[in-house]
């Protein structure tokens, strides 16, 4: 089940950010018009967490630019996704998470279906979201919601400590012409 966060479900918007596994990273390249790209496998696995953002969901809450969507499955809550209008008509997933427990079961798939509904409702042309190179399994999951690679950003997290500031961000793109 999926529902529009309200002011009962804020406390499920706040959970923290449970880890996720980094298993290697996606290498992009450019070339002929069109990007391309490569797996590079961590001869071992870590685990990484981003850090809590302090967030007031209510900003979210019957807003016509920005939404959160709840995923639950059986009652207990399973994800989220957090959406808005950016200036060049896509729907940008500012975050999308899954629990733990619940990763590989359809949540994350029922949650971009979610926002591209609301986007296509919102008269936008597509959704667009930014990882990191590092995040290779979030990249097969957007690959697999259908979108491609649209910018690559050397700079984003230089400012930022090792080993984050050797991440590269990746900027996918899912579009679609009837609007």
């Amino acid at each position: 089940m999926i529902i529009a966060l309200d002011t009962a479900h804020i406390a499920d918007a706040n959970r923290p950010n449970e880890p996720f596994q980094i298993i290697g990273r996606l290498i992009p390249t450019y070339t002929h018009g069109g990007w391309q790209a490569e797996e590079e496998l961590l001869p071992k696995p870590h685990m990484k967490t981003y850090e809590e953002e302090e967030i007031d969901w209510t900003q979210y809450i019957n807003q016509p630019d920005k939404h959160v969507f709840l995923a639950y499955e059986e009652k207990q809550f399973a994800g989220r996704i957090v959406l808005r209008r950016d200036w060049n008509r896509y729907a940008f997933v500012e975050d999308i998470a899954v629990t733990m427990a619940l990763r590989g079961r359809g949540v994350g798939t029922a949650l971009m279906r979610q926002a591209e509904q609301w986007a296509r409702e919102q008269e936008l042309c597509g959704l667009a979201l930014e990882t990191q190179d590092t995040n290779l399994l979030a990249c097969r999951f957007y690959q697999k919601c259908g979108m491609h690679i649209g910018a690559v950003n050397t700079m984003l997290y230089r400012n930022f400590p090792k080993p984050y500031c050797d991440e590269i961000a990746i900027f996918w793109y899912k579009r679609w012409e009837s609007v």
